[in-house]
């Protein structure tokens, strides 16, 4: 597939939000019950997660804003004092960022001068002189579940677990071989592949995480980061098959990589058991017996709409077009790639904005001219009916309460439900929704989808 058909949509400098780590190891948190900002929090949540808004950017340096979740700027007053709200001038709540080569960022206040920096407690800004307590590490706000994008190769990073090696040379990242976990140990990230190996130090995976496969990361405005040894050494695509690994001689921004969340894929398939697939560039065909990248599609749903738009790997949405059809050459905000979502035992019925049914036509194209509804098999992942299993070789079994036992003797089919970008709900084969209770304890007697019943993976 060429690698210009799929339509990439960069991130914008305002899209990226971090956490800003302190010397002490604590989290710059904004107070909202007293109007103040505090660095005592010891994890990453909504208070402590921060967008990063660029005015002026150059190599070494930007200008910028920092904005909680609520909308409120982090401003510094005349005396130093730290709070949050509107900027009442065009520089208040202006900071000068500098990027320092061990992946720190200080922050310097537009107006006064002066550093952000932290006691272990409270924040203020009242030094003009430069030091380690002005040092804030960047900590990406983003799920753990992560693929990588070259802007220079316009390609994405891919595990390649027979050779034990990952390549930046896949141009749609469709492959389960293009997720990856990001994990934040000690101030370090450890890169976790889908066949749970680990990137090092040295041209091979790892099967567990050391210091061999601990990275210092640096953030730039716009979601770029590079991850380096923090000896000198920088991770980025080499040689002509472009295999990742440590240099010292990256060219034209190799070592850069735009880091994203990484999109949940789903395969479709008819009752005949036959995958849906684009074929001839959009037609869209219940025909392939075998799976390949064009018969997955990327599951783009918002959790509180029971809408769903599914994007083809040729970069297009499906779309319901001229004489019911369904085609894969829609774009992102066409009302016709919008199709609502009704689940039923673990299979989903798909039903267009016009209020037609998504159907197979007798010659096996896909199209919106059905009455009733045609229940389409979606699997998220390698099956669309699960099994849970204790340890010991034992399954889960239910009682009549709804509580779990781990030693029943048959496996029980569990169905699982996408509700949006990582979320999903699972159904138990007594037909309640599994949830769990303020005590933590796991139950399958919600007849309705609540909050208690949405899951993340």
């Amino acid at each position: 597939m060429d690698e210009m058909e799929w339509i990439h949509r960069h991130p914008k400098a305002e899209d990226l939000r971090v956490g800003l780590i302190s010397w002490a190891g604590t989290y710059l948190t904004f107070e909202a019950c007293k109007n103040t900002v505090t660095a005592t929090a010891k994890s990453l949540g909504r208070r402590q997660t921060w967008e990063i808004l660029v005015s002026n950017e150059h190599e070494t340096q930007a200008v910028v804003r920092l904005k909680s979740v609520q909308g409120l700027y982090l401003l510094c007053e005349c005396d130093g004092t730290m709070c949050y709200g509107r900027p009442r001038t065009s520089h208040h709540g202006c900071f000068l960022l500098r990027f320092h080569r061990n992946s720190k960022w200080t922050l310097q206040c537009l107006i006064s001068g002066r550093y952000l920096e932290s006691n272990g407690k409270d924040v203020f800004c009242t030094s003009r002189v430069l030091s380690a307590y002005h040092m804030w590490t960047p900590r990406p706000a983003l799920h753990v579940h992560v693929i990588l994008y070259s802007p220079i190769h316009r390609c994405y990073a891919r595990a390649d677990p027979t050779m034990g090696r990952i390549w930046v040379d896949a141009a749609v990242p469709c492959l389960e071989e293009c997720g990856f976990l990001l994990h934040f140990r000690d101030g370090c990230y450890h890169l976790e592949t889908s066949t749970h190996h680990f990137l090092s130090h040295v041209d091979r995976l790892f099967s567990q995480p050391s210091s061999q496969t601990a990275f210092h990361m640096q953030v730039r405005p716009g979601g770029l980061v590079a991850l380096c040894d923090g000896e000198g050494g920088m991770l980025y695509p080499q040689g002509t098959h472009l295999l990742l690994g440590l240099g010292c001689n990256p060219v034209r921004g190799e070592e850069w990589f735009i880091l994203q969340h990484c999109p949940t894929w789903v395969r479709l398939r008819s009752k005949t058991r036959r995958f849906i697939s684009v074929i001839y560039d959009d037609e869209v065909r219940a025909a392939s017996e075998r799976l390949t990248p064009m018969s997955l599609f990327q599951f783009e749903c918002d959790s509180e709409s029971p809408t769903v738009q599914l994007r083809s790997a040729n970069g297009y949405y499906l779309a319901q077009r001229r004489h019911r059809a369904v085609m894969a050459d829609g774009h992102p905000l066409e009302s016709d790639t919008f199709f609502r979502m009704h689940w039923n035992c673990g299979r989903i019925i798909l039903q267009s904005c016009r209020g037609r049914f998504l159907g197979i036509a007798p010659n096996d194209l896909i199209q919106c001219n059905q009455d009733q509804p045609d229940r389409i098999h979606l699997l998220p992942c390698q099956q669309g009916i699960y099994h849970f299993q204790a340890q010991g070789g034992s399954f889960w079994s239910i009682t009549s309460f709804g509580t779990f036992r781990p030693w029943g003797k048959f496996a029980l089919n569990f169905c699982i439900e996408l509700q949006g970008s990582n979320l999903l709900t699972v159904l138990a084969p007594n037909g309640f929704y599994m949830r769990a209770d303020q005590s933590g304890t796991l139950l399958a007697d919600s007849e309705d989808i609540t909050k208690e019943c949405i899951w993340e993976f």
